[in-house]
């Protein structure tokens, strides 16, 4: 006999939130069945309507705030309610803060069944025009260019002219050349038909060098009066350093296709994460918030605490950022990752740095180090960055054989953070603490470093 569930659709209740969903969403519950429902913040109470019911869960609609939460806020950014860019700019940062440190806690112990010490979380000073990267999709409205944000659960255009969480040069320059290409009759990307030109401007920019590069994206190998846009470019962004066209022509959600050539100036611009340098290329993977990511590799620095003797192995290095922080340290460290181009990059980096004292190779992680393993390369500590997906199973059960003497592992994900710490204690290692750190302030993202030993 199927399970009578204790609310049905259009049944109009008073609720409690006690949560929020990894978009942002509030979460009550009704005899123990969740609800879903956009705006919410735990603690405030609310009359909803109920929208749509699943055997598990349903979804609702708030219809009014009977008692709001403390750190309810006003949200600053005019089209926060259509975009799908931000979740939480309805709640104040010291409630972020709050709310990012209770998730990790709350998925640690849930999910892993880790009862560790979770360290208040570390924020910015200033949580606004944090990003030094902008990816924005191009449209068309009444025979001109438009660029947003698409709207949420939908791939329809909003058109804006700012982001609270861009850096204030990147939407200026955004600006600047949807406005050079629409003077010069570029025409936008069609989803709908595969047709048109222009997909997307990237603009990337070093925060601590200002060097800014231009990307455009188009599905055409060509772009109309070429020439002349790359030169308005360069006569109006007087920190241009890179203009670069990649061509996508497949019917896709992925940005970037394979072609990418230099159409004015170099291949790459430069930033810096602390002391470390990095050149970075229009495909390169590099932190989107550099200020927030040399907290966090400092604190995976302080976790290594390294004497200068250590052999280290940094899984899914990138680009080389923490491999770089750590062979400053260390005796020798070894970095591998997946993406070819990414330890064409780190090789690049490690140069431009002149650090001698660290090895990259292609490959999987799960697969290279391993095979390093068998050959008598161990490591004293194992760092470890995967993607959100966490560390594959191989991997982990090598270093439960290898038997680091530390681990430190740094997570975009606490749920898959707790599964694999789950792994590592259950062979032999003990959590000691795990710090979150805001790297994307006004989202539901948290990123944390934690810090193992062996027993």
């Amino acid at each position: 006999m199927s399970r009578t569930l204790p609310v049905q659709k259009n049944d109009i209740i008073d609720i409690v939130f006690e949560d929020l969903t990894h978009d942002g969403s509030g979460v009550a519950k009704v005899e123990g069945y969740p609800l879903f429902i956009p705006n919410g913040l735990p603690g405030e109470k609310a009359k909803v309507k109920v929208v749509k019911v699943n055997k598990n869960y349903g979804f609702g609609r708030l219809l009014e705030l009977q008692e709001k939460s403390p750190y309810r806020v006003d949200a600053p950014c005019p089209i926060y309610k259509e975009c799908g860019g931000c979740q939480l700019q309805h709640l104040s940062y010291e409630g972020q803060m709050q709310i990012k440190h209770k998730h990790v806690k709350d998925v640690l112990t849930r999910i892993g069944k880790i009862n560790t010490l979770v360290h208040p979380t570390i924020g910015m000073s200033e949580p606004w025009r944090y990003r030094n990267k902008a990816q924005v999709p191009i449209g068309e409205q009444e025979g001109g260019l438009i660029g947003g944000f698409y709207q949420q659960r939908s791939h329809q255009i909003i058109n804006m002219e700012a982001c609270l969480i861009q850096q204030e040069e990147n939407d200026a320059v955004v600006k600047q050349v949807k406005e050079i290409c629409n003077k010069y009759g570029v025409k936008a990307y069609n989803e709908a038909n595969h047709k048109g030109d222009l997909r997307h401007i990237m603009v990337r920019r070093g925060l601590i060098t200002g060097e800014i590069m231009v990307v455009l994206i188009t599905r055409t190998n060509e772009i109309v009066h070429k020439n002349k846009i790359v030169d308005e470019i360069v006569n109006n962004i007087p920190s241009i350093k890179s203009i670069i066209h990649n061509v996508n022509n497949k019917k896709t959600n992925v940005i970037m296709g394979d072609s990418t050539k230099v159409l004015w100036g170099e291949e790459t611009i430069t930033d810096y994460i602390g002391d470390v340098k990095f050149a970075i290329s229009a495909r390169s993977f590099y932190q989107v918030n550099p200020e927030q990511t040399k907290v966090l590799y400092n604190k995976a620095l302080e976790y290594a605490d390294l004497k200068g003797e250590e052999n280290v192995i940094d899984a899914y290095c990138g680009i080389g950022t923490i491999s770089l922080f750590l062979a400053k340290k260390a005796k020798q460290v070894f970095g591998v990752e997946i993406v070819p181009q990414a330890i064409e990059d780190a090789k690049r980096n490690a140069e431009l740095n002149d650090i001698h004292n660290v090895d990259f190779a292609v490959g999987k992680a799960e697969e290279v180090i391993p095979a390093w393993y068998k050959k008598g390369n161990e490591a004293d500590i194992l760092v470890v960055d995967p993607p959100r997906k966490g560390c594959d199973d191989a991997l982990l059960q090598t270093i439960v054989e290898m038997k680091p003497k530390k681990v430190v592992y740094v997570s975009c994900n606490p749920a898959t953070l707790a599964r694999d710490l789950r792994v590592l204690e259950d062979g032999g290692y003990q959590t000691l603490e795990v710090q979150p750190v805001d790297m994307f302030p006004q989202t539901m993202h948290v990123e944390c470093v934690a810090q193992l030993i062996l027993n």
